[in-house]
């Protein structure tokens, strides 16, 4: 296992929750976050590995990092 390379200011749990509901709270706690905040988001919803990387491509979000461990997606967003 790898060690967290990126500290967050915000980490959210969004297991068990499916589409489209673990992007609508990652995109309500990245409004809450400062310009270049990083958030930390993990998700159990094997649709939300697509919508995140497409979230980063088409908002400026960037994704610094995904990380997929067991059963578990795990995702270091920062605020443009």
């Amino acid at each position: 296992m790898r060690a967290m390379t990126h500290a967050a200011n915000l980490e959210l749990d969004l297991s068990g929750l499916t589409c489209p509901l673990p992007l609508l709270k990652a995109k309500q706690a990245l409004n809450r976050l400062e310009s270049g905040g990083v958030l930390k988001v993990t998700a159990t919803d094997p649709g939300s590995e697509r919508d995140f990387h497409v979230f980063a491509q088409q908002s400026g979000t960037l994704l610094l990092e995904f990380r997929k461990e067991g059963g578990a997606f795990h995702y270091w967003l920062q605020k443009p």
